[in-house]
């Protein structure tokens, strides 16, 4: 599933337009994003958590030329998957 799906089930399941689904889609992905660059963590019980990790600066190797670079640090988002959604998956 993408945006796209997820706009148009959305949109279908509440019998809104397309547009008021896309705008919905976006608010909550706005107020994820702008959680997420403060330093904050996102819960969503029976489904998982986003948090950001932050990794450090190391030397790696441009896979081109075999060349090493100095990669700086930077920010990930990362997902830890609830047990509700695990157990779901795996049909439990």
């Amino acid at each position: 599933m993408n945006k796209r799906d997820l706009i148009g089930s959305l949109a279908k399941k509440e019998g809104l337009k397309d547009k008021d689904a896309y705008t919905i889609v976006n608010m909550i992905f706005d107020g994820f994003t702008n959680t997420l660059k403060k330093g904050g963590r996102i819960e969503i019980r029976q489904f998982g958590s986003f948090t950001v990790r932050e990794h450090g600066a190391y030397t790696g190797s441009n896979p081109k030329t075999g060349k090493k670079i100095q990669v700086g640090s930077k920010k990930l988002p990362f997902f830890k998957v609830g047990k509700e959604l695990k157990a779901r998956v795996n049909g439990l």
